[in-house]
């Protein structure tokens, strides 16, 4: 082993990390520059590119600790509330919550980050990588709602695959409202709406 690499780090592999997170939640992958991102995470770029990686890497490693460090607890809510129709509800606010911190960057990070879909400079891993985010928080949605059916919560005509399809849309919409800005009040009053989606709620 060479010397390098078997010299311990000066600095805390986390912090460093969460700094990295705040400026890709803000600018996307595209426009989170080098600078911007060595200055978050207090690292010269030889110590960036030997702890994390190139920047397609980085920024892999920052959407997973996002989807830890941010989801993880909210998502627990989902699963936890024996009440199909009060998990959803609380899940939703939570999030919305998340979105609207002012010691956050504003929104979410996955739906900021598919901005860059599409774009020719965005690696595929990291497109492949937010597809994946993002549809693996309707399948969350869809199989609280299945598990809903077998607890006779909800009708088994309900169909549960389009109805977390919109939960998930209407999730993503509150996205862009609080990177737009908008008040957690605001995204709490467009959930009430929402939950108007649940059947029976009329």
């Amino acid at each position: 082993m060479s010397r390098e690499r078997g010299r311990p780090r000066s600095f805390d592999v986390d912090v460093a990390l969460d700094g990295a997170l705040k400026v890709f939640w803000k600018n996307g992958f595209q426009h989170a520059s080098l600078h911007d991102l060595t200055e978050a995470m207090a690292l010269s770029k030889p110590s960036v590119y030997a702890a994390f990686g190139d920047k397609e890497a980085l920024y892999l490693k920052a959407l997973g600790r996002y989807v830890d460090q941010h989801l993880g607890a909210r998502i627990g809510v989902l699963e936890a509330e024996p009440d199909a129709r009060r998990a959803v509800d609380l899940f939703l606010h939570a999030v919305a919550a998340m979105m609207t911190d002012p010691a956050l960057p504003g929104g979410c990070f996955i739906i900021n980050g598919t901005a860059d879909l599409g774009g020719a400079a965005t690696p595929v891993a990291v497109e492949t990588a937010l597809r994946a985010a993002r549809a693996d928080g309707e399948a969350r949605l869809q199989q609280r709602l299945v598990r809903a059916q077998h607890d006779g919560q909800l009708g088994a005509q309900v169909p549960v695959e389009a109805l977390a399809a919109a939960f998930a849309t209407l999730m993503a919409g509150l996205g862009v409202l609080a990177k737009a800005g908008a008040s957690q009040a605001k995204l709490d009053g467009v959930i009430a709406l929402g939950m108007q989606l649940w059947p029976g709620a009329h």
